[in-house]
């Protein structure tokens, strides 16, 4: 039971830094670009090409708010609109090369803003981050797995 309150206790703590870490790099960064519009093209980059409404629905954001935000990346050609094969009359949407180098000149600018704030961590700090960012990332790589074959991850 122990080990159980741990986990829980450092997985609540960890959602709660990384939202704190998010909003100063955002801050830090001086950007006035709404977080949707990067959070919008890394679903698409995560999960591949899906309807409004599946976009909508995984962002948890209300359909006419993915609505604008298709549009404004559309309108900057950081999306396509694909034909959805099992249904000719629905689209599908999908990031586009160049949203997704948009996105990533975002992270290089978030990273850049946040190195002073990491400047002085020892080596051995730096390897635990590395070893942090592995786990979760591949934590999360089973449950998008369990998803795409309808299990129970």
């Amino acid at each position: 039971m122990h080990e159980e309150l741990q986990l829980h206790s450092v997985l609540g703590d960890l959602v709660s830094v990384n939202h704190r870490l998010t909003r100063l790099a955002a801050s830090v960064t001086g950007s006035t670009e709404s977080p949707a519009v990067w959070r919008t093209i890394a679903v698409l980059r995560d999960l591949g090409p899906m309807r409004l409404g599946e976009l909508a629905r995984v962002s948890r954001v209300s359909q006419p708010t993915m609505t604008k935000l298709v549009h404004t990346l559309d309108e900057r050609g950081w999306i396509r609109r694909i034909v959805d094969a099992s249904d000719s009359r629905a689209w599908l949407i999908s990031a586009d090369p160049s949203g997704l180098a948009a996105l990533d000149a975002w992270r290089e600018e978030l990273a850049a803003a946040l190195e002073p704030t990491f400047a002085g961590l020892a080596d051995d700090e730096l390897a635990t981050l590395a070893a942090a960012v592995d786990i979760v990332r591949g934590r999360l790589e089973l449950v998008r797995a369990a998803a795409s074959t309808g299990a129970v991850a």
